[in-house]
């Protein structure tokens, strides 16, 4: 088992003969994911060249995110497309009803994130957004939505919530010879698709994961929610870690959405709230990872 990806993703990059497009498909391929297309609509009929990665293979480039989803049967969708454009590339998506879209895109205007995120509400939620600005998500052994290197960690116990993506690969480093069921990097915009709490829910009930461990930043509250739904609902164990300690006041840290202003976002807060919640909150990454590893070894 494992959340939102697995082995039967099938997955089409909205922007993928662009140069990030071609470059992470590559490398998402590379690592076993099933990538079936690209969407662009200039190119559209034309194909990919990905023989590099597996002798003979290429990729068919369509129109639109509804003509690939027709094709191929893809059900999750990895947007490498210019922020500029992202807002309507997600409506695409979102319109099309693929059930997964994972916006990497950084530097998305708040307004425009804002309006497909309503627009996907308004819709049925019919298509769970991953980001943007965030690394995507992973499972391990099974199939790769983003920019995490696969080649990090294997399959485990462990899942993995984070907003930053380079504290996400830290973790899946220092927690490797475990391994994890999934790791999904949210993004740290100040509006985001998929939350905390989101996946929380989602590897309370996943059978595979056995030790939840989250990652946040300051800023928001995002946290805070996360302790209350942690108390009344999460019954695995849960480490946490919130980067941001010595961040001045009043400066974006950066993420967009890590700001503090007065008291409210501070590292020390969403650390104690979460403590309240019975979550054991690391000082450092390192610290993080060994309380997770003390929690897997306890529960050999």
């Amino acid at each position: 088992m494992a959340i939102f990806l697995n082995e039967d993703s099938k997955i089409i990059v909205q922007g993928m003969t662009g140069a990030e497009g071609t470059k992470h498909t590559r490398r998402m391929l590379a690592s076993g994911a099933n990538v079936v297309g690209g969407v662009n609509a200039r190119k559209a009929g034309q194909s990919a060249d990905f023989s590099d990665v597996k002798d003979g293979l290429t990729l068919p480039v369509f129109g639109t995110v509804a003509e690939a989803m027709k094709e191929t049967g893809a059900d999750v969708s990895v947007l490498f497309v210019p922020p500029k454009f992202a807002k309507d590339a997600a409506i695409e998506a979102i319109d099309a009803g693929i059930p997964l879209a994972v916006v990497i895109t950084e530097g998305i205007p708040v307004h425009d994130t804002a309006f497909f995120w309503a627009h996907a509400c308004a819709t049925g939620n019919t298509t769970r957004i991953i980001g943007p600005n965030c690394p995507g998500v992973i499972s391990p052994g099974k199939s790769n939505a983003g920019i995490i290197p696969a080649d990090i960690t294997g399959p485990g116990r462990i899942g993995l919530v984070s907003k930053s993506g380079t504290l996400t690969y830290q973790m899946m480093y220092e927690l490797s010879d475990i391994g994890f069921s999934t790791a999904v990097g949210i993004g740290g915009d100040p509006i985001i698709g998929t939350t905390h709490i989101d996946a929380l829910a989602a590897f309370e009930a996943d059978p595979q994961t056995e030790v939840i461990v989250m990652i946040g930043e300051i800023g928001g509250d995002a946290e805070e929610r996360a302790a209350a739904y942690i108390a009344e609902h999460v019954t695995k164990p849960v480490v946490g870690y919130v980067a941001g300690f010595t961040a001045p006041e009043g400066k974006t840290m950066g993420h967009a959405g890590a700001i503090v202003s007065g008291s409210s976002g501070t590292a020390q807060a969403k650390k104690e709230a979460l403590e309240a919640a019975g979550v054991k909150v690391g000082k450092t990454p390192s610290e993080t990872a060994e309380l997770a590893r003390q929690i897997v070894a306890a529960k050999a």
